[in-house]
């Protein structure tokens, strides 16, 4: 799985205990959420010096994402309603870099609009199908936007194919092609409108890709690249702890563990 922003997962736990009175009451324990706390990468493109990358997650008591920590930089969320409505980004002085208002449009998300210290701004458009899918993620930095963004197609409720494309001449297009599991990812139990705007295909799917297979093209010739094949290792909840990666060489190629809090 790639390195993006990571989030928890219902492990739902309900017990049920009867009381000894005489209408025979019963008492049902709160569900209980298991909330991803830490996700740690571990790269190995050079094996004799692998490098390893973490992010931490704090929530209120809501269960909702506040922050995130990376690399010594913080990115933290406010709500209203359940509802993300900005997004700050602080460089790894805790100073603010940027801000990022979200835009609705009835249910879905509709734009994000970032706004840097030197006055630059950027939107973020966001397109779906007509069952609520996101489809297509753009960047633009005016209103003539060029960027043709990132697309998705779907296999049921997964990204079945990722194309990034860029603009200009000549024009690159990678592309990611994904299988799955039948268990639910770490990110599950984020709010909703978070997963689109991280935009992960292993954030946006409903399942964890087992395998990854890439390609890009220039011009017109598409060159086959790396398949990464993982195997997943799961908690009792059915959670994912650990993904290893071993890429087409039959070598170990990346490393994704998970350590989760209760809600």
């Amino acid at each position: 799985m790639k390195n993006y922003l990571f989030l928890g997962l219902i492990g739902a736990v309900v017990s049920f205990s009867s009381c000894s009175s005489s209408n025979d009451e019963t008492n049902i324990e709160p569900e209980k959420k298991l909330l991803l706390s830490k996700f740690t990468t571990v790269y190995y493109d050079n094996p004799s010096q692998p490098e390893t990358v973490d992010q931490t997650f704090e929530y209120n008591n809501k269960g909702e994402l506040i922050k995130i920590l990376h690399k010594g930089l913080a990115t933290t969320f406010e709500y209203i309603d359940g509802k993300p409505v900005k997004a700050n980004f602080y460089n790894n002085k805790q100073e603010l870099s940027y801000s990022s208002v979200f835009y609705y449009k009835g249910a879905l998300l509709d734009k994000t609009q970032q706004t840097y210290a030197n006055s630059l701004s950027r939107t973020t458009n966001y397109t779906y199908a007509a069952n609520g899918q996101l489809t297509n993620i753009t960047n633009c930095m005016s209103a003539n936007c060029t960027d043709p963004g990132t697309s998705y197609t779907y296999s049921g409720e997964n990204v079945s194919t990722e194309i990034i494309s860029t603009p200009g001449s000549p024009s690159y297009v990678y592309k990611e092609e994904y299988s799955y599991d039948n268990k639910l990812n770490p990110h599950t139990n984020t709010n909703k409108y978070l997963r689109i705007v991280m935009g992960s295909p292993d954030v946006i799917s409903k399942n964890n890709y087992i395998i990854d297979k890439s390609s890009t093209k220039t011009g017109t010739t598409w060159t086959a690249g790396e398949t990464t094949t993982y195997t997943l290792e799961y908690n009792t909840a059915g959670l994912p702890v650990k993904a290893t990666g071993i890429g087409s060489d039959g070598k170990l190629s990346v490393l994704h563990t998970y350590e989760y809090t209760t809600q």
